[in-house]
């Protein structure tokens, strides 16, 4: 059976596409390793996700053999059969969450990355205190005042978690953020400094059932930067499958 395809579009073989994804995840290691070394930080203390948008099914399980153990997907719909097809892998949800599937999405995702007003997040305590456990989330914020983005402004961050403090449904365990694109990845600096300089003053809050302990930010492009800036979660997809699932 073949499980995805070459460059050229040509079928790869199994055997192929192991080993292919094999690679890329021990490169995406290497230069993990040598981001935390140089931010003098433990490599445990960084989560990849592998983000499996478009990514087929084999390429996916190829990257669980080889160690990966989170993955991360942006759309309810595709996700849903790949979590069918493959029981026991950890998933996180990455993309923009409706709130009319969100409780498909609290009921099988360990963390959700991407709360993003406070109607969603009333909503997942709700569906957390009916499912009879909190569900786990970070707060988006848009560092870039993007229109074209999701995500709260930094100004509104505060208000919002005094709002959705002490609900038993909910868990705000931290942020994320998208930067805005730029060719150099210490572009991305400031926004990724940002990000932990926010978590850092909602945390001095001290407000019930929220810690600002997890930090999603930094991509394929721009990781490195981000874990010398406190980036407990690092989201890479074209890293580890190519562009747009198409395998390197």
């Amino acid at each position: 059976m073949n499980g995805g395809a070459g460059a050229d579009g040509g079928p790869v073989s199994d055997a192929a596409l192991r080993a292919r994804v094999a690679a890329s995840l021990a490169a995406v290691r290497g230069r993990i390793e040598a981001a935390c070394a140089r931010a003098g930080r433990d490599p445990a203390s960084v989560t990849l996700v592998g983000v499996t948008k478009t990514v087929a099914v084999p390429a996916i399980r190829a990257a669980l053999d080889a160690g990966l153990s989170v993955l991360g997907e942006n759309r309810v719909q595709e996700a849903l059969p790949k979590l069918d097809a493959l029981p026991g892998a950890r998933w996180h949800f990455i993309g923009e969450l409706q709130r009319n599937k969100a409780r498909r999405v609290a009921e099988r995702f360990e963390l959700i990355h991407s709360v993003d007003s406070l109607r969603l997040g009333e909503t997942l305590a709700r569906i957390g205190e009916e499912l009879g456990r909190p569900v786990a989330a970070l707060v988006e914020v848009n560092l870039g005042g993007e229109a074209t983005k999701a995500g709260i402004e930094p100004e509104e961050l505060e208000p919002l978690l005094r709002a959705l403090a002490g609900r038993p449904g909910l868990a705000l365990r931290g942020l994320m953020a998208v930067p805005p694109p730029v060719d150099d990845p210490e572009q991305a600096r400031p926004y990724f400094r940002r990000l932990a300089e926010l978590a850092r003053a909602a945390a001095a809050l001290g407000l019930p059932g929220i810690a600002m302990d997890q930090l999603s930010m930094g991509m394929t492009h721009d990781f490195e930067v981000a874990i010398e800036e406190g980036a407990t979660f690092i989201r890479v997809g074209t890293g580890l499958f190519g562009n747009r699932g198409q395998l390197p």
